[in-house]
């Protein structure tokens, strides 16, 4: 076989090998979301329903207390005992897109997989179409000011007293059960919202992740700092576009000789969608080229070594006792915001 079948078929390798991680990843999450659904019916009727111990996977999707929590430890206070999990998916994520893209996003976010496949369910449909530029940047950088608001209000306003305050208060102990109320009785303009954002992700692509995703936000900027980089060579580019039309960030890669952009995910679709052998490499800042297999290897393998970090330093699973969970979930209709 030719150097060019085997570079196709290591593309078309990597591509199954993204659907599948993050088939596992959003599976995961189902379960884990089921798994705190049924402790938070416990707590509420413990004698109607069986106890299911809580699941600290959860936390992952807490990502503003996540926040607080690590400026409280970057300030000398102690890793969060309230959700530790949540804290160490954050610095996970943080860690993965300061040196291999935003990785986080393209190979193990399921909100990004429900956006991958609401744009093939577009795609298939043909309902899907791209907004013009004069549209698409504008919105672009809603996600950032939506960024640059929570930072202002918790990087710059709260101080370690004021984070304090915040980290210990029962609201944010029961901000998971917040996060699930929130989605079992909205609001009808919260349901409005939702129900938008779900629609326009069939008809734009990837609505959420490329214009009000503020985590996807603060991720692709430090992503900037990332040695590993998607080159093209001008010289073998015959400008088919194929890689544009592949790109979920819809970033301009025939205009570039490296993919420097806080858009891109990492997820290599532009690699397997170019026909010209070694046009579109991974490479490192020194200009020499990797397997594209090194950055989800690379990705999960920081993710899970993160995890078992946590695991083994007691960093994972939450000081709370369950009955102080119990306690708290049945008033979460009277507790408020601090």
């Amino acid at each position: 076989m030719s150097q060019h079948g085997n570079n196709n078929s290591l593309n078309q390798k990597i591509s199954r090998l993204r659907l599948i991680c993050q088939s596992l990843f959003a599976i995961f999450c189902i379960y884990v979301g089921w798994q705190f659904y049924s402790f938070y019916l416990w707590a509420l009727d413990p004698a109607g329903n069986s106890f299911v111990p809580r699941p600290s996977a959860v936390e992952a999707f807490l990502p503003l207390g996540a926040l607080v929590s690590l400026k409280r430890f970057l300030m000398g206070a102690e890793f969060d005992t309230i959700h530790p999990a949540g804290l160490t998916v954050f610095i996970a994520a943080i860690l993965i897109s300061l040196f291999f893209r935003k990785g986080f996003c393209g190979w193990i976010c399921p909100i990004g997989f429900s956006s991958n496949l609401a744009e093939r369910v577009g795609k298939k449909t043909g309902i899907m179409f791209a907004l013009p530029a004069w549209i698409d940047l504008p919105l672009l950088s809603v996600k950032y000011l939506l960024l640059g608001f929570f930072a202002y209000l918790i990087l710059w306003k709260m101080g370690l007293s004021e984070l304090t305050d915040f980290h210990r208060s029962p609201y944010n102990l029961i901000s998971d059960a917040k996060m699930l109320h929130f989605f079992l009785q909205p609001s009808v303009l919260a349901a409005s919202i939702m129900l938008g954002i779900i629609l326009f992700s069939f008809v734009i692509r990837n609505f959420w992740c490329r214009y009000l995703c503020p985590y996807g936000a603060l991720l692709g900027l430090t992503a900037l700092l990332s040695p590993l980089q998607i080159r093209r060579d001008p010289e073998i580019c015959t400008s088919c576009k194929k890689c544009e039309r592949a790109c979920p960030a819809s970033i301009h890669i025939t205009r570039r000789k490296t993919v420097r952009n806080c858009e891109c995910i990492g997820c290599l679709e532009c690699v397997q969608a170019c026909p010209e052998d070694e046009c579109l490499t991974l490479a490192t800042p020194c200009k020499k080229t990797v397997t594209p297999l090194l950055l989800p290897a690379l990705t999960l393998g920081l993710f899970f070594l993160c995890y078992l970090i946590a695991r083994l330093s007691g960093h994972w699973n939450s000081e709370i006792p369950v009955e102080v969970f119990q306690r708290y979930y049945q008033m979460i209709d009277k507790i408020g915001h601090p």
